[in-house]
């Protein structure tokens, strides 16, 4: 599958992956930091952002899409970052193809099994016909009334754009992704752990990485490490870009 991408920098590649409903744009400020130093890959996953639609939305697709995208570019190792589902996808890379991965950071997500809360999420963006519409604060204003929290409605109206110059329409496949959520939100597992450096982040406030968490990280990524960003929740990357970085930097 041909997924849209960034490219900047040069150096040793770093390949970023987004979470559900995002897209590579979201991550354009740091990679441009982040290529400074290393050459950097930002895609959109299948059914996100600018990238191929497909029926076909699991981790296994998704993995085999990273891997068509760095033999097309002849990349024979790489460093992975990924956020939330995107972690979990770079994850199951690591265990499927761990000869390609130098090392490995995920951001506040576990290779644990989550009760997903997404589809009244889906539910309400599919309940807007963003057609009718003529401006995002139009459709900020209908979601409103659905989702009460202006920075999840922030983020999701970042999939808004215009399919002609008189019609607004959801860059997500929300139709694909709401049949299956429950395989994104499955735990991960392998017969052989991905035994390269591993940095796990996590947001203070999130729940997304817990002490819960801890040991089934510790037996399936033995040379791992955790740091916490205060002051962050599951967008920590957003929330705390400066200290979100240094991280990054410094474990690269």
């Amino acid at each position: 599958m041909q997924l849209h991408y960034h490219e900047m920098g040069q150096g040793h590649p770093l390949i970023i992956l987004h979470g559900l409903f995002g897209m590579s744009d979201n991550w354009i400020t740091h990679a441009r930091s982040l290529s400074q130093n290393f050459n950097v890959f930002v895609p959109d996953q299948r059914n996100h952002g600018k990238s191929q639609r497909h029926i076909v939305f699991n981790y296994e697709a998704m993995v085999d899409d990273l891997l068509e995208f760095m033999e097309e570019r002849q990349l024979e190792t790489t460093y992975l970052l990924g956020h939330s589902m995107g972690g979990k996808t770079a994850m199951q890379f690591a265990f499927d193809y761990p000869e390609k991965v130098d090392k490995l950071i995920v951001a506040d997500i576990s290779p644990d099994e989550y009760n997903h809360k997404h589809d009244r999420l889906i539910d309400a963006m599919l309940s807007v016909d963003v057609s009718r519409y003529e401006s995002r604060n139009e459709v900020n204003k209908e979601l409103k009334t659905r989702i009460s929290d202006n920075r999840i409605r922030q983020f999701l109206l970042k999939n808004l754009y215009w399919k002609d110059r008189s019609s607004l329409g959801w860059k997500a496949n929300l139709e694909v992704i709401q049949e299956n959520l429950e395989e994104i939100f499955r735990p991960l597992d392998t017969d052989t752990p991905f035994e390269k450096p591993t940095l796990f982040i996590r947001g203070a406030e999130s729940h997304y990485i817990t002490d819960v968490h801890v040991p089934r990280i510790a037996e399936l990524f033995p040379d791992y490490q955790i740091e916490t960003i205060d002051n962050a929740s599951h967008w920590l990357h957003a929330e705390q870009p400066e200290a979100f970085l240094k991280i990054v930097n410094n474990f690269l």
